[in-house]
């Protein structure tokens, strides 16, 4: 359920120490930055975030006509939280639907409420065709109907594609369980698959057989044989089955 955000802000040392307190929040992707109203405007209209933070303090008159000038080209506008030195322009930010407004030095309490409140009041559709995998400044965009399986290495998860293509993350299998879409399913402490890939169960040997060309075989295990007869009872209302 990631939420996509950009940053309009000249000055370097308040946009890295924003963009460390927002690294902390796993859904939250940056999608660019800009240092000025100008280019803010590109890119909001080019990458479409869901969420923009402005530094008014250094042109807040024109941050405001900005604000102002995306409903002529944007049929829902980003949530806007603007931040400054003082209260001068909580006012104007209110009357302009701001989501929020921050006094400066950035407040690790105040981000922190401003996103359970963005969590709360507008909810992201967990079950996404898309997945984001960050790592520092790399982001990551798979399409979750080209996994065939997930599998964990300790705190690492490697990403099994439909292409042959392996791709790492560095996170807990755990940390993707409740982002991937229905029909990803854990049949193991160390993996998760997707079921449309799924072409054989064996309970004798605890396998899970993918569909070719793979042809891989999964196990799985009896902590999660709940799940495998949940996925064997959904597999068998789609098929037709000859039973010797």
């Amino acid at each position: 359920m990631d939420y996509s955000y950009a940053i309009i802000d000249s000055d370097a040392t308040s946009r890295l120490q924003l963009q460390v307190y927002l690294e902390e929040y796993e859904e939250l992707v940056c999608a660019g930055s800009a240092h000025g109203p100008t280019e803010g405007l590109n890119t909001i209209l080019k990458f479409g975030p869901d969420v923009v933070l402005i530094n008014l303090n250094e042109d807040s008159v024109s941050y405001f006509q900005m604000v102002s000038e995306l409903n002529h080209y944007m049929g829902a506008l980003p949530l806007i939280i603007g931040y400054s030195n003082s209260k001068n322009y909580a006012y104007n930010a209110i009357k302009s639907g701001f989501f929020d407004y921050w006094i400066l030095p950035h407040n690790e309490f105040d981000i922190r409420k401003t996103i359970f409140r963005l969590r709360k009041l507008h909810p992201k559709d967990s079950k996404q065709s898309t997945i984001c995998l960050k790592s520092y400044n790399d982001y990551r965009y798979l399409d979750t109907k080209e996994i065939l399986y997930l599998k964990s290495d300790n705190n690492a998860t490697d990403f099994f594609m439909r292409n042959g293509e392996v791709i790492s993350a560095f996170k807990t299998l755990k940390s993707f369980e409740q982002r991937l879409p229905d029909g990803f399913i854990r049949i193991h402490q160390s993996y998760i698959l997707n079921s449309r890939y799924v072409a054989r169960i064996n309970y004798g040997k605890s396998m899970c057989t993918l569909r070719k060309p793979t042809d891989t075989t999964i196990p799985f295990s009896k902590k999660y044989r709940e799940r495998v007869d949940l996925l064997k009872e959904i597999l068998s209302k789609t098929a037709l089955r000859a039973v010797n």
